[in-house]
């Protein structure tokens, strides 16, 4: 899509759509117009049948059309939340949805949006995500779709996010893919959003959420390991603390969490530096023995082997990688 057209988005409510998830796509465009005092961005909010919707906290959102508009979008947005399950079966909707892909519209879901593109066929052959919370339902219904645990993720012409403000961060990615990374990153100021996050960063799902109450030997020891992050606990120590012997401990890491105890260990130590390094003005010695690491050398390349980049850049804010993004012509 040339920068000099206006593009068009449609943003698709559904009954129960979560209003947080909504208003971080929708937001970042209208800064954009705001900012560099054009209209780039043009968009309407649909409903299946015209009539009003409510959202999961209970407002109304009184569309400005129904699916049956003439109006060609660039991207369509699918705004999915609660009870999306008796959305699914919704031939009118999912038919739409397809006839759109046949006219190679790119479509986009956030939150549980995912479930009504992936019932439609539309996510076959594609990467994508939604929100933990839905992971596994999700997985056991559609096991053909690769899902990531990404909190959003670009495949060609198909954008899908987990929900609540990972939006925002798709939407700034679209945006400095179309219109550069000096508009999306003023957008980010605006919003006192202080990084952009990319599409490789994952959500962070609870333990007690994955593993629920069938193994609470292995949740207490992961609780351990995140209170001791500083002065490390051996892995004897916490195998002993449970009552468990170290080769107990590691069968139910590798099994549970697929990665050693010593890996689990370390990648939650360079979660915290990550934090430390975005959020603080620390300097990376004192963040490195904050985290358990002696050597500085050896955090920093720890550190880059984890993330694929130095303390350094981190802390410049040099993570942010541009995803391509297919938009219609």
């Amino acid at each position: 899509m040339s920068i000099t057209n206006t593009c068009t988005i449609g943003f698709l409510v559904l009954n129960n759509f979560t209003l947080m998830s909504h208003a971080s796509a929708v937001e970042p465009l209208r800064m954009a117009n705001q900012l560099s005092n054009r209209t780039l961005y043009h968009w309407k909010t649909l409903s299946v049948t015209g009539e009003p919707v409510s959202a999961s906290d209970g407002m109304t959102i009184t569309p400005d059309d129904s699916i049956e508009t003439t109006e060609k979008f660039d991207l369509i947005v699918v705004c999915g939340g609660l009870e999306i399950k008796q959305q699914c079966n919704n031939r009118r909707l999912l038919q739409w949805l397809q006839r759109q892909a046949r006219l190679k519209t790119p479509l986009a879901a956030v939150c549980t949006g995912s479930y009504i593109l992936a019932k439609a066929g539309l996510l076959d052959g594609h990467r994508c995500t939604i929100h933990w919370e839905n992971m596994a339902s999700f997985k056991e219904e559609f096991p053909h779709i690769m899902v990531t645990n990404h909190i959003y993720s670009i495949d060609r012409d198909r954008l899908t996010c987990s929900g609540g403000t990972a939006p925002l961060d798709m939407m700034l990615n679209v945006i400095a893919n179309v219109h550069g990374r000096e508009l999306s990153a003023s957008i980010s100021e605006m919003f006192v959003h202080d990084r952009v996050r990319n599409e490789v960063e994952q959500q962070r799902i609870p333990l007690r959420h994955t593993l629920g109450i069938s193994q609470p030997k292995l949740v207490e020891i992961v609780a351990l390991m995140e209170a001791n992050l500083e002065e490390t606990i051996s892995l004897d120590d916490l195998a002993s603390y449970v009552g468990l012997s170290r080769r107990q401990l590691e069968r139910l890491f590798l099994k549970y969490l697929d990665c050693s105890p010593s890996r689990y260990y370390l990648k939650l130590r360079l979660q915290r530096a990550r934090q430390l390094l975005q959020q603080t003005n620390l300097s990376i010695i004192e963040i490195a023995a904050a985290c358990g690491f002696i050597s500085t050398p050896h955090f920093s390349k720890r550190y880059r082997d984890c993330f694929g980049i130095p303390p350094r850049d981190e802390r410049l804010g040099l993570q942010v990688k541009v995803q391509p993004v297919a938009m219609a012509s």
